[in-house]
């Protein structure tokens, strides 16, 4: 098969392939596939990057229907697979009637964990040993400031994880693609991506971020870079330290009030 991605898409992606060491010879990687934009450049970019590179993996999709409405076609994604010669599987995970009965939680929260724990599960029934995701830079910088402003931690997911509970490996191939590029591969994939079934899309916390962001480049055009060197470990500056609890302050508290003690 002709791949035909531009060549600054290769590199971005070959660049987080190298600098976090994502594949490794007889790796079994499972796709995860939601059918939205991202996910299908992931899909189309990790059969490129079968072809092209020297290392020998193989490579399958998985597709959770959350099952908010009753019309979510997978056939489409299940030819799109079939045309880049990676198997393709599918089924249903009752997310949403998981988010109904769970109303005091965030539904992004309960259908992210819900998705991974299913394609964890599938993952180690099947023998693979590395789970691929298609979260781009944009998700990344949007992931640390809402650790900021809705948990008060400074943090974001990073471009290689191991699970030690499972010994399964998540990789981000795409961590370097801006989300303007992802929407632009549609021209290269051909595949128009699936219309997201989620009732909240669009009317999320990520969604806030994403329009505030936005809305601070305009005055601010280095904004979005400096979020970006932000994540990187060599970029934090002082912090104040951790907080002590009483007992550990007990001692020096009796110095300031009782100095003969």
């Amino acid at each position: 098969m002709k791949f035909e991605l531009p060549q600054i898409y290769f590199s971005k992606i070959m660049r987080a392939i190298v600098e976090f060491d994502l594949i490794q010879d007889n790796d079994r990687i499972l796709i995860g596939l939601s059918g939205g934009k991202d996910s299908l450049l992931l899909t189309y970019a990790m059969a490129m990057m079968r072809e092209r590179l020297k290392k020998k993996f193989s490579l399958g999709v998985l597709t959770i229907n959350p099952m908010f409405s009753d019309d979510f076609d997978t056939a489409r994604l299940s030819d799109f697979c079939r045309s880049l010669d990676i198997p393709f599987e599918s089924f249903d995970v009752d997310i949403n009637d998981i988010i109904k009965k769970h109303p005091e939680k965030s539904p992004c929260f309960s259908c992210a964990f819900f998705r991974r724990g299913s394609i964890n599960r599938y993952a180690l029934e099947h023998n693979f040993n590395k789970i691929a995701y298609a979260h781009h830079h944009d998700d990344a910088v949007e992931t640390l400031l809402m650790g900021l402003f809705y948990s008060g931690q400074i943090q974001t997911f990073t471009p290689k994880t191991y699970l030690d509970r499972t010994g399964l490996t998540v990789i981000r191939p795409l961590i370097y693609l801006r989300e303007y590029e992802t929407r632009e591969a549609v021209k290269y994939h051909k595949v128009q991506p699936v219309p997201s079934p989620c009732p909240h899309d669009g009317k999320t916390t990520r969604q806030t971020i994403k329009e505030l962001i936005a809305s601070l480049s305009k005055d601010n055009p280095a904004l979005y870079d400096h979020l970006a060197s932000a994540m990187r470990k060599n970029n934090v500056g002082e912090l104040w330290p951790a907080s002590k609890t009483r007992k550990e302050m007990a001692d020096v508290y009796k110095s300031y009030m009782y100095p003969d003690s």
